[in-house]
């Protein structure tokens, strides 16, 4: 088949013609300097390459019906596609199970669901092994974290706690000895009663990992950053360590949530985010999740252990999370913004002797953060050198709430040693570099401008 071009409106006729059936996926074509938009299909944003046809109006051509189609699909193979942003994922995100297609997710508040059969039972039946607002937010979680499933927790710790029943008697855990108070009294206080060993180690320091780690470790649990002294871990490399021993690896990722951080791509097993701080971001909701990956976890016999209260259905679609599009939006600048100026602020202080933050540039972890987050997020720690003045500090504010908790829209401060990290022994505090002056900030999304000056009000009235 050949073809005289002379007319360029018939050769874009010709070729769309062609084509019809092969160009079956959106995207902006070219050709004669006309633009074509064509509607998305699929879940991925389309990335097409310039497409052009360059024929001449006076110039007659042979063009073959093979050689148009060879020419499509060399374009085709040029398409590049992009993930969606978290803002994106959670305002498209499905309810397939809702057959009429409320735009926002139904809320199944029953703890039992009826029957058609006496001897045979439906996919629900009793909320605590399932239900479908819960699996609804299950599936968002994973799609957000990559992961292959996710298992909802009525907080934080009952979903760590839970991850503790994969090591058995006379097994071992290989912790981080800079993490969350509940995690070090669970580990601590709770763990060793099951006959389970639990090595405590700085998992910022690659060969003491590697030392910890032998035949008998079943799991490696890290932060990064830990909190509450943004000690940085690397991520990669111990799950290389893990996985030659057999062992999983847990990154507890609620100072960072998903938006900034996704361990399970950097080779860790399973994820846990206190829904309760960032996913939730406005201290009303009490909840946890685990995030899995691989085969091994996928089918981790956990399921029983779910209890997640109904109320974290209203985090779907972002209705009331820091990931909606807006509160996101805000949380971030204001988090990029506190990354050039409120640490920086804070460093250059004459009252304060250090602080602790993976965004500053003289961080000794700063690179490996950087190749493994997308951000070092809105959570600080400082160091005044002096109890009364931190004292002073954390109460004098005017728009810091003195909270346990972190990850809200609202700012948030406290005193870790007499707070969240309380129950761990004033000694071992101090042989971490805990001490008792130790301030931690969560800074949420007020003007950063206001926070500093807040802040500086605070110190420069405080007891010499």
């Amino acid at each position: 088949m050949s073809l005289s071009l002379s007319n360029p409106v018939l050769a874009l006729s010709i070729l769309n013609s062609a084509t019809t059936r092969v160009l079956e996926v959106g995207f902006c074509l070219q050709v004669f300097g006309v633009k074509k938009d064509c509607s998305l299909k699929g879940k991925n944003l389309i990335i097409v390459k310039k497409f052009e046809v360059n024929c001449l109006k006076d110039k007659n051509m042979d063009v073959k019906t093979s050689a148009l189609v060879d020419g499509v699909a060399e374009c085709l193979n040029e398409i590049e596609t992009k993930e969606p942003s978290v803002s994106t994922i959670l305002m498209n995100f499905e309810n397939k199970f809702d057959p009429y297609g409320a735009m926002s997710t139904p809320l199944y508040q029953t703890a039992t669901f009826k029957q058609s059969s006496a001897t045979d039972n439906g996919q629900y039946d009793y909320t605590r092994s399932g239900n479908p607002t819960r699996d609804a937010l299950e599936s968002l979680l994973a799609k957000l974290d990559k992961g292959d499933r996710a298992l909802c927790f009525t907080s934080g710790m009952a979903a760590l706690a839970a991850v503790t029943h994969l090591v058995g008697t006379g097994q071992e855990i290989v912790a981080g000895d800079d993490i969350y108070g509940g995690s070090d009294r669970l580990l601590s206080q709770v763990t060793p009663k099951a006959g389970i060993v639990v090595k405590r180690v700085n998992t910022s320091d690659l060969q003491e990992v590697a030392s910890a780690i032998g035949p008998q470790t079943k799991l490696v649990w890290l932060e990064s950053p830990t909190n509450p002294r943004q000690q940085i871990s690397d991520i990669r490399k111990i799950a290389e360590m893990a996985h030659a021993h057999d062992a999983l690896v847990l990154v507890d990722n609620s100072i960072l949530s998903p938006v900034l951080s996704q361990p399970l791509e950097l080779g860790a097993d399973i994820v846990m985010h206190s829904v309760t701080k960032f996913i939730a971001g406005h201290s009303d909701v009490m909840a946890g999740v685990l995030v899995v990956k691989g085969e091994r976890c996928v089918h981790m016999k956990m399921k029983g252990l779910c209890c997640v209260k109904l109320m974290v259905s209203h985090l779907l679609l972002g209705k009331r999370s820091v990931f909606s599009p807006k509160c996101r939006r805000l949380w971030l600048r204001n988090s990029r913004r506190m990354h050039r100026k409120l640490p920086s602020f804070l460093a250059s202080h004459p009252r304060v002797k250090k602080v602790n933050y993976a965004g500053l540039p003289g961080h000794p972890g700063r690179d490996l953060h950087y190749s493994q987050a997308k951000g070092a997020g809105s959570v600080l720690s400082f160091l005044t050198g002096s109890l009364a003045l931190s004292k002073h500090v954390v109460e004098t504010t005017k728009y810091f709430s003195i909270t346990v908790s972190f990850g809200s829209v609202k700012s948030l401060i406290s005193m870790p040693c007499f707070m969240s990290h309380a129950s761990i022994p004033a000694a071992v505090r101090e042989a971490r570099g805990l001490t008792e002056d130790l301030i931690r900030i969560s800074v949420g999304i007020e003007d950063v401008n206001d926070l500093i000056a807040d802040l500086d009000h605070a110190i420069r009235t405080g007891p010499l």
